[in-house]
C-alpha cells in the first residue's frame, strides 16, 4: 500500500479554488433571479363593485401596498402623507392599495372618512393576502416592480420618507 504525502501548496489552493466555485454556483441562480415575486390576488375594492387585481399590473405598473389597520395608530399618523404620494406618483404608473387587515367593514370606512383617504383600500380580514406577503404587523408597505418582484418590505413607520426613493429609482428604470 503507498503512503499518501500531505497535499502541497499548489494541490492545497487547488482544492480551495474548487470548493469556492462549487459554492458560486449553488448561489448563483439565487442571486440571478432577483427579488422574489409577489403573489398574485385579487380583491375587491372597498364600498365598489371594482376589484384589484395585481396580475393585471405586472408590466405595467409598479404596485404600493400598504398593510393597515383602523386600530393602528401609525397608519392614521401616516394616512396624510401617503395620500400626498399617491397624488404624487399615480399619474407616473404608480397604483397604490390600501390592504385593512383584521378589519371590519365598517371600522375601515371608520378609517377611510377620518383620516380623509383618497386612495384605494380594500379588505383582507382573514390576513389571506397579509400573510401571503409575509405580514408581521401594521404599517407594513411592499413595493411591487414592474416585473412582479417584490423589491421592498418596509415594516413600521417612516415608509413616507423612504417610499420616495424607491418609487423614482423603479420608474428611472426603463419599463420590460
Amino acid at each position: 500500500m503507498a503512503v499518501r504525502s500531505p497535499p502541497g501548496p499548489v494541490e492545497y489552493h487547488d482544492a480551495v479554488a474548487a470548493a469556492l466555485l462549487a459554492l458560486a454556483l449553488v448561489l448563483l441562480p439565487a442571486t440571478a433571479m432577483g427579488a422574489p415575486a409577489a403573489p398574485g390576488f385579487r380583491v375587491r375594492l372597498l364600498d365598489s363593485k371594482e376589484a384589484f387585481d395585481s396580475r393585471d399590473e405586472i408590466g405595467k405598473h409598479v404596485v404600493v401596498l400598504r398593510f393597515q389597520a383602523s386600530y393602528c395608530k401609525p397608519c392614521a399618523g401616516e394616512s396624510a402623507s401617503f395620500a400626498r404620494l399617491f397624488d404624487r406618483y399615480r399619474d407616473r404608473g404608480v397604483r397604490f392599495l390600501a390592504i385593512h387587515v383584521q378589519d371590519t367593514a365598517s371600522d375601515a370606512r371608520r378609517f377611510v372618512r377620518a383620516n380623509k383617504i383618497n386612495y384605494p383600500v380594500a379588505l383582507d380580514p382573514k390576513l389571506t393576502i397579509g400573510n401571503s406577503y409575509g405580514f408581521k404587523g401594521t404599517p407594513f408597505t411592499v413595493v411591487i416592480d414592474r416585473k412582479g418582484e417584490m423589491v421592498a418590505q418596509i415594516r413600521g413607520e417612516s415608509v413616507v420618507n423612504r417610499l420616495p426613493r424607491i418609487l423614482d429609482d423603479l420608474l428611472a428604470r426603463p419599463p420590460r
